[in-house]
């Protein structure tokens, strides 16, 4: 029996030692591969040094404590981090290990005058937990050539390595300093991250519940400081291959688009200045977001941005700094975006926006109510159709050139940018009166385009306005009792290059307690050199025009009676006088008209009857009895009317 317990004990003896030995050894192994680690960054030309290495085999718990990286050749990025350690390590092939938790303190991340922007920023982190980990055991070799793209690289590439089933941290704080640049100075803290199932550079979902923000901004005159506070930041499917592959050179003939997020959304958001503007925003969401490799090349937008930030750009600079921003636009597509319920603060009141939306290439802001100097304004919606940033941008570009005026072919590259624009439900202040504009519709459509110059346009106009005492025009319909003008007007133009027809169909405008006009006249061999800013080219081309037939109508729906009453206080005779006095002197103006063209009598007798009842409905139409070139006809009407319509045959009636 005592020979067994001598035995016993010396097994045990000779366990714990083979155990400690062991365990010695894993913890020579395990400081053996950190170390080698920290030498590959060396090796690249990089600083690296860490302190106490420890590993229990027991729990495979492995802990590293102060370490501080510096990789590439250059400082402008340095790594310190106060703490590691991972519980459950395993190695899981000779490239990769795994652990069941990973928990970092003292993370702190500081990039120092990186780009030519010479910007200063930091990210502190003091605890950082990642489950279910699994990544490389060697970093790849960082830059070396202090490119900023080139960093922003290496470090998606180093987090596309690793999958994880969550992080979170409990804040992060990042820092900037823009120096002398107009970028300011602050710092945003986030509080309450986490990330779940990070897997191949991709993330199904990311969230901070708060985001605090301070920045002291730079402006001429008064300095201003901007507080504000951000809640509930989600970002559903995150893929950072897809950015890897836009910041990739190689991927430059790459024409496809790749999805970066799927959706992102934020708020409530509120945003003070020590000037006293406030904005609070009620929530913000972008959805499908996707970037074309070909075309989103940030290497040469930074490329470009000037080295000495306190030169004044040339305007060939600024030309081309708006052409790579416009190229970077271009690459970038967003299924949707949306800020709903905006409320802006300054001392003379409080602005409200329930929407600016932008989706399917229609930008929109909807529910505008904010204070005017003559007071409320409200709109309920402005559009601007097929808005392109990109379009926009290259055509800003054209235009700037200081010292020298756009040409008309500049400014009319803006219907190329857009295809329309519409405001709706527009209630505004008149002047310094108390009576109220009022816009139901106003929408102008525009397309098949002739170089800069459209071929095709609509404008439908639906409001109602004051009439103005001041002015002079307008005084006759004061004098009657007419304080408002309802205007309804729809005018549609559109040119054919088969046919070389241009119509003019349907022109109406309705004055809805006046009358109501509708014009309707076709062109015809209109060629397309017509269509062109230069006025030598114009008049050559409009040579070859020629009029086609012109219809116009005209409703009474009291202007007849308008100009009667007026007509008999001019007079001082009675309305009934005035009106036959008015009848009489166009039937003898017509007889002029009527000796040289017997067709037109028909319009005389007509638009004399239409004065003489009211309430009717004049027509007239106008048909060329040959060709008859319009600049021809406008030199004619301008000497001798009559010969002019004498061109024409004129048929007119009239109708209740």
């Amino acid at each position: 029996m005592k020979r067994i317990l001598i035995g016993l004990i010396v097994a045990v003896v000779f366990a714990a030692g083979g155990w400690f030995g062991f365990n010695l050894y894993a913890k020579h192994r395990a400081a053996a591969e950190i170390e080698a680690a920290f030498e590959q960054i060396r090796s690249s030309g990089g600083k690296a040094r860490h302190g106490k290495v420890a590993f229990d085999l027991m729990s495979r718990t492995l802990t590293i404590e102060d370490i501080a990286v510096t990789p590439g050749s250059q400082p402008q990025a340095q790594v310190k981090i106060a703490g590691i350690k991972g519980t459950g390590v395993r190695r899981i092939d000779d490239i990769r290990f795994s652990a069941d938790s990973i928990d970092i303190t003292g993370l702190d991340v500081t990039l120092d005058q990186v780009g030519p922007t010479k910007v200063k920023a930091s990210y502190k982190i003091p605890q950082l937990t990642m489950r279910d980990y699994a990544g490389p055991l060697h970093t790849g070799t960082a830059p070396a050539n202090g490119s900023l793209i080139d960093l922003y690289r290496y470090v998606l590439g180093q987090y596309a390595s690793v999958t994880a089933t969550s992080l979170t941290a409990p804040t992060l704080t990042m820092s900037f300093d823009s120096g002398s640049g107009p970028g300011g100075n602050g710092e945003i803290t986030y509080s309450g991250l986490t990330i779940q199932n990070l897997k191949n550079g991709k993330v199904d979902a990311m969230k901070a519940d708060r985001a605090a923000v301070s920045v002291d901004v730079k402006q001429p005159g008064k300095p201003d400081k901007l507080t504000g506070e951000l809640s509930n930041v989600i970002v559903n499917d995150f893929d950072a291959t897809a950015i890897i592959a836009a910041l990739d050179p190689k991927t430059s003939s790459d024409e496809t688009y790749h999805r970066v997020y799927r959706q992102i959304s934020a708020g409530p958001y509120t945003l003070k200045s020590a000037q006293g503007m406030r904005v609070d925003i009620d929530g913000f969401v972008m959805e499908d977001i996707d970037v074309q490799p070909s075309k989103f090349r940030l290497a040469e937008l930074f490329a470009a941005l000037p080295q000495d930030q306190s030169a004044v750009p040339t305007p060939a600079q600024s030309r081309e700094m708006l052409e790579k921003i416009a190229g970077v636009y271009e690459g970038l597509r967003i299924g949707k975006a949306e800020i709903s319920k905006i409320a802006i603060g300054t001392p003379q009141g409080t602005g409200r926006v329930n929407a600016i939306k932008y989706r399917e290439d229609e930008f929109a802001i909807e529910g505008v109510d904010t204070p005017a100097p003559q007071g409320q304004f409200k709109m309920e919606r402005f559009a601007l159709k097929s808005f392109s940033a990109a379009n926009l941008m290259r055509w800003a570009a054209g235009l700037s050139n200081p010292g020298q005026t756009p040409s008309p072919d500049q400014v009319l590259g803006l219907f190329r940018v857009l295809e329309g624009a519409e405001i709706k439900g527009v209630v505004s202040p008149y002047k310094t009166t108390r009576q109220l504009v009022t816009i139901d519709t106003i929408s102008l459509n525009w397309g098949q385009l002739v170089g800069s110059i459209p071929s095709k346009a609509n404008l439908v106009v639906k409001m109602v306005t004051p009439t103005d005492p001041t002015n002079p025009a307008q005084r006759p319909l004061i004098m009657a009792g007419v304080d408002k003008l309802a205007i309804d007007l729809d005018l549609g133009a559109a040119w054919t290059e088969s046919s070389g027809a241009f119509a003019l169909a349907p022109a109406t405008i309705d004055l809805g307690n006046l009358a109501k006009a509708q014009a309707r006249f076709a062109l015809a061999n209109v060629p397309r050199g017509l269509f062109t800013t230069d006025p030598v080219q114009v008049m050559g081309q409009a040579a070859q025009v020629e009029t086609g037939a012109i219809e116009l109508s005209l409703r009474d729906s009291g202007v007849v009676d308008l100009i009667v009453a007026q007509f008999s206080r001019m007079q001082n005779v009675s309305r009934d006088a005035g009106r036959s006095a008015i009848a009489e002197m166009i039937r003898a103006q017509g007889e002029k008209v009527t000796a040289a063209n017997l067709d037109a009598k028909a319009a005389v007798d007509a638009l004399a009857g239409f004065v003489e009842t009211s309430g009717q409905t004049l027509t007239i139409k106008l048909t060329p009895l040959g060709k008859v070139p319009v600049l021809q006809l406008m030199d004619v009407l301008n000497s001798e009317p009559i010969v002019a319509l004498a061109q024409f045959k004129i048929e007119a009636s009239t109708g209740l």
